[in-house]
């Protein structure tokens, strides 16, 4: 018989569709909130894999945020995004959040296409500031009382763009929050009640109005009186929360606080909401990783994950069938650094992403990461090539695009050696369109002077990075994709190419496909399939965008009745070069038919890297399909196969 004197509450995670329900709870229930979010989370990330551990950490603060500010009126922007998650179940997406990084899912960082509660989409890192500052001032325009947060982490804020946005946010004196989310700095986390009470105090209206009163009694006073009250006042205030920089910048500093305890949050929070005063600077402590053991005890706190197990924490991860290219990398330019003391390797805070760390345990006087400062980076890279020396400035393609006029300008004017090994050139799948290295081809061989060159397997980016330390004329890149290679058996060491020099890999007469990079593979399995046809089928790795290989590219264009390039790259890159050279020379004049295949004219959101080339058509079905165009002939012409 059933006890009907037992009720079984609901959770209070149930009962929240979108923040303005949260707003309806007391705060003594939203540590409990905070409690269902996290588990929700760790359940939702061990199904799809993304950033695990940095969305741990601002579980609490994502609670005290939309409870405390009337979102979406009020605008919250998460720098980069990736700790996102907790914010996208509690703003009415929690029955979509196991789509996170899927095909026609829920992105894995903030989109403004997905919701009003994206206020502005991320993935890049530093641009928070900068953005709500230009929200702030619309508002200020509009005639609009809003209240504009945005909150950036540690690594972030190391960033350039940071200090010139607070710059010119306090030099407006513009009604700006920003709040520092503080998971790993040296400065050690407050703990006790009087550590809460004083940042409690320093952002509450009574403290603010008898500051604002000192001012302007210091106004009047001689000028050597004020300045020495005004240091005290600042001595006072940064004896216990070090804020003196945000202050010089203009920012009114608040902290540090704890940012998992609610009770110290909420009042804070909203004293600074309620505050009149300019930008306010609220310093956080957080832990990334937060609340789950297995992401704790990480030393990365499991900031990236595949799909899990959510009792232990161990991650389903394949048996690779090759290394990776980004391995191969590290790999290679340690071999070339044993030979030559003027190799160094730089990294914008992607030591581990670039391969850079692999190099770092060898050579670690010679290795330097110069954090989310890629502008910086190049520059620094420029310096020590006027030196002699042989830097490797290793970038992700998309984050290279953040120091570009450092390229033009530093590196390819005064015509420096700068190697630029470039990752993740290409689709990279879950991280969509943010993340995709689409336009290093178009922006980088467009630069007279600059060598550019595609590595269409492991051997090949072997032989690359030899070519690269070889090289002392000028500015010098080479791309390669995401993940695996192919298996290709390795050399000892690679070799060092020709400039400028690409290959033939298969002799054929009819069909010319001439690749630039990753796409080599599916053109030898288009080649296959072409011969099938009775299209005799050429297959050609190009190697180098710039310089062209001009007399392969002729002997390609009159030998074949169709020309197809193959990239997998925006429009303007390598097909463009080859297009231009063709059609200069006069060689289009004479009937060559020529395609070339590039990625599609449209930012392409994230699914797994096969469903990106398949879609783009840039897989051995579209090379197919592509030829077949050309020639003016339908597939179903070819005899049928057993």
């Amino acid at each position: 018989m059933k006890d009907s004197s037992v009720t079984i509450e609901t959770p209070l995670l149930d009962t929240i569709s979108n923040p303005a329900d949260l707003r309806r709870l007391s705060d003594e229930k939203l540590p409990q909130v905070a409690d269902e979010l996290r588990l929700e989370m760790i359940d939702a990330v061990s199904v799809t894999g993304g950033h695990l551990g940095a969305g741990l950490g601002v579980v609490e603060l994502t609670v005290a945020l939309h409870h405390v500010f009337n979102t979406p009126h009020d605008r919250i922007i998460w720098d980069v995004g990736h700790q996102c998650y907790p914010h996208k179940i509690l703003t009415g997406r929690r029955n979509r959040i196991r789509t996170l990084r899927q095909k026609d899912g829920l992105s894995g960082f903030t989109k403004r296409a997905e919701s009003e509660y994206d206020p502005f989409g991320a993935a890049h890192s530093s641009t928070s500031i900068s953005a709500g500052l230009g929200m702030a001032e619309a508002s200020r325009l509009e005639g609009v009382q809003r209240n504009v947060v945005s909150i950036i982490g540690d690594g972030s804020i190391t960033a350039g763009m940071a200090y010139e946005a607070m710059n010119n946010s306090g030099g407006m004196d513009a009604r700006q929050i920003v709040i520092l989310n503080d998971n790993d700095m040296s400065i050690a986390p407050p703990t006790g009640a009087m550590s809460h009470y004083l940042a409690r105090l320093v952002s509450g209206r009574t403290y603010r109005s008898l500051r604002e009163t000192a001012k302007q009694l210091n106004e009047k006073l001689p000028k050597f009186i004020a300045d020495k009250a005004r240091k005290a006042e600042e001595y006072g205030r940064t004896f216990w929360s070090g804020g003196t920089l945000f202050e010089e910048l203009g920012f009114y500093y608040v902290g540090p606080i704890d940012g998992h305890n609610l009770d110290a949050l909420l009042p804070i929070l909203r004293n600074v909401r309620d505050s009149e005063q300019g930008p306010i600077l609220v310093h956080v402590i957080t832990e990334k990783g937060k609340g789950y053991a297995p992401a704790e005890g990480a030393s990365d706190k499991l900031h990236a994950v595949a799909k899990f197990n959510v009792v232990t924490g161990e991650q389903a991860k394949a048996t690779p069938n090759a290394p990776s290219y980004t391995k191969v990398f590290g790999q290679a330019l340690v071999q070339e650094a044993r030979e030559d003391d003027k190799v160094v390797a730089i990294t914008a805070a992607m030591p581990g992403g670039t391969g850079i760390d692999i190099f770092g345990e060898v050579f670690p006087e010679r290795t330097y990461d110069v954090g989310i400062a890629e502008q910086h980076g190049v520059t620094f890279a420029a310096g020590m090539a006027t030196e002699g020396y042989k830097p490797f400035c290793a970038i992700y393609s998309t984050f290279l695009q953040r120091a570009y006029d450092q390229v033009v300008h530093d590196v390819a004017i005064q015509n420096l050696p700068v190697r630029f090994p470039i990752d993740r050139a290409g689709f990279v799948g879950a991280d969509g369109a943010t993340h995709a290295g689409s336009f290093d081809i178009a922006y980088l061989s467009c630069l007279p002077g600059f060598v550019v060159m595609a590595a269409s397997d492991e051997a090949e980016l072997q032989h690359m990075v030899r070519t690269a330390v070889s090289y002392d004329e000028g500015p010098l890149a080479f791309r390669y994709p995401r993940g695996e290679g192919v298996g290709i058996e390795m050399p000892e060491r690679g070799e060092v190419l020709e400039i400028g020099k690409g290959r033939i890999v298969r002799e054929g007469t009819k069909v010319a496909l001439l690749s630039f990079g990753s796409r080599l593979g599916d053109c030898l399995l288009a080649a296959e399939e072409l011969e099938s046809f009775g299209l005799s089928t050429t297959v050609a790795d190009a190697r180098f965008a710039k310089p062209l290989d001009t007399e392969l590219i002729e002997r390609l264009a009159r030998e074949h009745e169709v020309l197809i390039t193959i990239e997998e790259g925006s429009v303007g890159g390598f097909g463009s070069h080859v297009m231009q050279h063709l059609a200069v020379s006069g060689m289009l004049d004479h009937g060559l038919k020529i395609r070339p295949m590039v990625m599609p004219d449209v930012f392409v959101d994230q699914m797994s890297p096969s469903q990106m080339i398949e879609t783009a058509g840039l897989d051995a079905a579209g090379i197919v399909h592509t030829a077949f165009t050309a020639l003016g002939r339908e597939e179903i012409e070819a005899p049928a196969r057993a």
